[in-house]
């Protein structure tokens, strides 16, 4: 379990990025659409949304209400179904990267 006394700060946020195999950039749209559905039903989860960027490169921000909501993450059955389906659209494993917030606009954190 992810422990948020790391940070000292309550909120958890989550920077990933993902690489789309070739070709396969309209799937994997369709893919963070579903995921993006799906993830409605985790409660901890304050915000959920993937970004494009250059070439095959998607990044994906997650902010999610302490280290507990991020710790049941993706456990529930539409969130579990939605990941499954990602296999074979990515090039390469998600570069993940787990942050505190410290400043923002348009965020309590």
């Amino acid at each position: 379990m992810l422990r948020t006394s790391v940070w000292g700060m309550s909120k958890i946020s989550l920077i990933a990025k993902l690489t789309a195999a070739e070709g396969k950039t309209d799937e994997l749209e369709t893919a963070l659409a579903n995921l993006i559905e799906a993830s409605k039903e985790e409660a901890g989860l304050e915000i959920y949304s993937a970004h494009r960027g250059d070439d095959n490169i998607y990044w994906f921000f997650e902010l999610y209400t302490d280290g507990d909501a991020l710790g049941v993450h993706g456990q529930g059955d539409a969130m579990k179904a939605a990941m499954g389906a990602m296999g074979g659209l990515l090039a390469a494993a998600p570069e993940i990267s787990i942050c505190a917030p410290v400043v923002a606009k348009g965020m309590a954190i």
